[in-house]
C-alpha cells in the first residue's frame, strides 16, 4: 500500500511522571512507543496521536528518550508523549532497551507498537516513492529491509503488540492506533478477532491462528459466491455445518482459559486470526460468531477486522 510512510523514522511513546508512581498512575500519563519497519506505517500512527492531542517527537535518538520524558513531564498537566525514533543509529538496538530499563526504573511503563509488513509490501511502498531503504546503503532494498528486521528483531520479541499494516490503508490503520491507545481504565485486555484469508498470507501479527479449510466452501454455490459471511444466507451455511457447533464450543472454551492467562501475566493486546481460503465467506462468518460467543468478559475489550473482504 503506497499511502502509509516509508521513511527510516521510528514512533515511540508512552510517558508518566518522572516522580511518583502514584502520581503518575492517577494521573494517567501516556507514553507510547511506536516503533517497527520503515514503510511500515510509524509516521502515519505517529500522525494520528498527533491528531489526537499528543505531543510528538520525530526522529529523536533513543538514548534522549529519558530527558525527553523528564521534560515533557515537567508541566502542570498531564502530557501525552510520542516519540518517533531513527534507526539508523548505530546502536539503536541497545540505546532504545537502555532507555525502557531507565524509565522503568523510574516507574513509567511505556506501551510499545511496533509496526511490521511483509517484504513484498514494504518493497512496493519504498518503490512507489522511489526512495531507497535508509539501511540498504549500496545493495538491493531487500539487503534494507533483512538488515532492519535483524537489527529490531528483540524489539519486536519485546513489544506489546504488533499491527501488520500489509492490508493497510491510511484509514484502517488510524483505526487500529485509536483503539490501541484508548485509555479506559477498567479494560486490562484487548482481544482482536481478525479474519483473513490464507491465499493472501498468514497475518504478521497473530497470536493465534485457526485454520477454517475443513469446512465447506460457499463460494462453490453459484447463489452464495457473490455474498460475504456478514450476510445472513452465507453466514448460515457456514455455521449450520455439521461438526462447526462443537468446534466453536472447544474454540471458545480454549479462548476463555487462554485470557484468564493473558490477563495473569499482564498480556494487554492479543490477535486471533481466523482463515478460510479467500477471507471472505468462512472466516468473516466464523470471525463474528467467535465475538458474539466472547462477549461480557469483565476487562476485555473485543474488536473485530477482516483483512481481507472487499479483495475478491
Amino acid at each position: 500500500m503506497t499511502d502509509l510512510d516509508a521513511d527510516a523514522s521510528e514512533a515511540p511513546a508512552a510517558s508518566d511522571s518522572p516522580g511518583s508512581e502514584v502520581a503518575a498512575d492517577s494521573e494517567h500519563r501516556e507514553f507510547v512507543l511506536i516503533t517497527g519497519m520503515s514503510g511500515a506505517g510509524r509516521s502515519t500512527a505517529a500522525n494520528v496521536l498527533e491528531d489526537r492531542g499528543w505531543y510528538v517527537v520525530d526522529n529523536i535518538p533513543p538514548k534522549m528518550l529519558v530527558d525527553l520524558v523528564d521534560v515533557v513531564s515537567g508541566g502542570t498537566r498531564p502530557q501525552k508523549l510520542a516519540a518517533v525514533v531513527d534507526v539508523r543509529s548505530r546502536d539503536f538496538t541497545t540505546e532504545l532497551s537502555q532507555a525502557i530499563q531507565t524509565l522503568n526504573g523510574k516507574g513509567i511503563r511505556p506501551r510499545t507498537i511496533f509496526v511490521d509488513g511483509t517484504d513484498e509490501a514494504l518493497v512496493r511502498r519504498f518503490e512507489s516513492v522511489r526512495r531507497p531503504h535508509p539501511l540498504q546503503d549500496e545493495g538491493l532494498l531487500l539487503d534494507g529491509i533483512h538488515k532492519e528486521r535483524r537489527m529490531l528483531g528483540s524489539i519486536r520479541a519485546g513489544a506489546d503488540v504488533v499491527i501488520d499494516t500489509t492490508g493497510y490503508n491510511v484509514h484502517q490503520l488510524g483505526i487500529a492506533v485509536d483503539e490501541l491507545i484508548n485509555t479506559d481504565i477498567t479494560v486490562k485486555l484487548r482481544l482482536a478477532i481478525l479474519s483473513f484469508g490464507f491465499k493472501y498470507g498468514i497475518p504478521l501479527d497473530a497470536d493465534v491462528v485457526l485454520d477454517l479449510r475443513f469446512l465447506v466452501n460457499p463460494y462453490w454455490q453459484p447463489e452464495l459466491r457473490p455474498f460475504t459471511g456478514r450476510d445472513p444466507q452465507v453466514r448460515d451455511y457456514v455455521l449450520q455445518q455439521p461438526g462447526l457447533d462443537r468446534y466453536l464450543d472447544a474454540v471458545t472454551e480454549m479462548l476463555h482459559v487462554s485470557v484468564d492467562g493473558y490477563l495473569a501475566e499482564g498480556r494487554r493486546y492479543v490477535t486471533v486470526a481466523i482463515g478460510c481460503t479467500g477471507g471472505k465467506h468462512r472466516s468473516v462468518a466464523v470471525t463474528e460468531e467467535l465475538i458474539r460467543r466472547l462477549e461480557g468478559r469483565d476487562g476485555v475489550a473485543l474488536t473485530s477486522f477482516h483483512r481481507d473482504l472487499g479483495r475478491e
